[in-house]
């Protein structure tokens, strides 16, 4: 099955690692440096213009930032 994660783009739901809220999770400093290390390495793409609201991390280490949020993406 293939989900939605925002902006027209889809990913298959077994290539998913996890689906994480950005506000809550970037307190730890242990996933903001995952994030930078991430931006770092150019593996975050930032779906659409709007304010990412959560981050969704896949098997190939690709890290996408949605507008949607998570609740609507684990739907």
């Amino acid at each position: 099955m293939y989900i939605h994660i925002g902006n027209n783009k889809m990913v298959r739901d077994t290539d998913i690692l996890g689906v994480f809220d950005l506000d809550s999770s970037t307190v730890s400093i242990n996933t903001r440096n995952y994030l930078s290390n991430a931006q770092k390495e150019k593996r975050v793409i930032t779906l659409g213009y709007e304010l990412p609201k959560s981050f969704i991390i896949l098997k190939n280490k690709e890290v996408y930032l949605s507008p949607l949020n998570t609740s609507s993406i684990v739907k």
